[in-house]
């Protein structure tokens, strides 16, 4: 038994929640983190059913994989709207958070179970997704403080990486420096140059984490004025795309989507006939990143929402798409967020349904 927190920290390890898309309210929407969980539901939106499941049966938790609250909002008042639902929970006491575009990216999450559900070989990452602003803080060391000065650091929220904690970069070199009449020097000595051996260190962090890394790094660090930089930076990107070998024609491809995502609404734009040996997927609404699965090598992309002048484009480029609906895409990585879940011991709600979302499935058509 543990608490909202101690729940999404395990979560977190498994979904890397720092590998966000910079636009997508991921983590804990509402609630008390220091609530204890023991029953948990998932699913894939949180609409007018899935509200009334909630309610007539409480769980402690939703772990939701589209947003609630996808849009800020200064209101929450009851009725038929993301703000009416947030607040009839609340009113609950029912925690929400949210896992989406960094589950999209997570190893095992809603990409690679897209992957999988086509049967897709010799699958690799693509489609780097900007994610939470970050900073990389830079500093200057004696090679005999520069393990106590990252563990100051890192406890304060830098050098995460993924599942890897305390990440750092570290190289010799010499600093120099005259200290002026009243200083204390660590190292060297008063009213000369001095030149001293040090260690650059480097190390990234959130940006809402900058001043308590500055703070620990400037109390861990032994020289009276410690010199730092801080430096706006894009890295560690989540890549929210598969792309794998398939080997038979779009056709052959086609018929493989219709019987793992549905026929409803199934979209294709491309020759029928042609081979197909690499195949690239993107979860959801992936028509941004045509150029990336060209770019990957793919004949075919399947993802949701291409648009007709988005689809003419992809074909003028060499690039045939399959479109089974964004929901759709989505489906088999509901099943594998439902496992996670379970993984974590606690009892498991599943809400996730047919991931069918707001529309009402009816006739399948080709896109021209």
């Amino acid at each position: 038994m543990g608490t909202v927190a101690s729940f999404l920290e395990a979560l977190g390890r498994r979904t890397r929640p720092d590998r966000a898309a910079e636009w997508d309210p991921v983590g804990l929407q509402f609630g008390d983190p220091k609530k204890t969980v023991e029953r948990v539901a998932v699913c894939h939106e949180v609409g007018e059913d899935t509200v009334e499941a909630l309610l007539a049966s409480p769980p402690d938790l939703v772990v939701c994989y589209h947003p609630l609250l996808f849009r800020p909002t200064n209101r929450l008042v009851a009725g038929r709207s993301p703000a009416g639902r947030a607040y009839r929970l609340i009113a609950a006491g029912i925690a929400l958070t949210v896992t989406h575009t960094d589950f999209d990216a997570a190893p095992g999450g809603t990409a690679d179970s897209l992957a999988e559900a086509l049967g897709l070989a010799d699958v690799a990452p693509f489609g780097p997704v900007t994610g939470s602003q970050q900073v990389k803080v830079v500093t200057f060391v004696p090679e005999d403080s520069i393990d106590a000065v990252v563990r100051a650091m890192s406890l304060a929220g830098a050098g995460r990486i993924g599942n890897y904690e305390s990440c750092s970069y570290r190289s010799p070199g010499f600093g120099s420096f005259l200290a002026a009449e009243g200083a204390t020097p660590v190292v060297g000595e008063a009213g000369a140059l001095n030149v001293e051996p040090e260690i650059r260190l480097e190390m990234v962090a959130p940006s809402s984490r900058q001043d308590a890394v500055i703070a620990a790094l400037v109390a861990a660090h032994p020289y009276e004025e410690p010199a730092f930089d801080v430096y706006d930076v894009r890295s560690n990107h989540g890549l929210i795309g598969r792309a794998g070998t398939f080997g038979g024609s779009l056709a052959d491809l086609v018929e493989v989507v219709a019987e793992n995502l549905g026929r409803s609404g199934l979209r294709v734009a491309g020759d029928l006939s042609a081979r197909t040996e690499r195949v690239a997927v993107v979860p959801g609404s992936g028509s941004s990143f045509i150029s990336a699965a060209r770019s990957a090598g793919a004949d075919v992309l399947v993802t949701g929402d291409v648009d007709h002048h988005r689809a003419v484009g992809a074909r003028d480029g060499g690039l045939a798409i399959v479109d089974p609906g964004h929901a759709a895409t989505e489906v088999p990585g509901m099943r594998s967020l439902v496992g996670l879940v379970e993984s974590l011991d606690v009892e498991v709600v599943d809400l996730t349904g047919d991931g069918s979302g707001p529309w009402t499935p009816h006739a399948s058509g080709q896109l021209p």
